[in-house]
């Protein structure tokens, strides 16, 4: 049971890592938009704006059932 445990513990810190890597990313796409260093005129589109917003939520959920399990470590 308790090797079960530990690579669970493992997994969660590495995707912990990742999403934590993801968010970086993400803010930096942020504050370039947010700038006006680049004109992201082409998110408008609905379609496309549903997307990144349903994968915000993807990413946002994963990030707190990883956030749980690091927890319960």
């Amino acid at each position: 049971m308790q090797g079960v445990e530990k690579r669970l513990s493992r997994f969660a810190v590495a995707l912990g890592g990742f999403l934590i890597f993801v968010g970086i990313i993400i803010t930096g796409i942020f504050l370039i938009g947010f700038l006006e260093v680049v004109n992201f005129s082409i998110i408008e589109i609905e379609n496309i704006q549903s997307l990144f917003l349903g994968l915000l939520l993807a990413i946002g959920f994963v990030d707190l059932v990883v956030g749980l399990m690091l927890w319960r470590r």
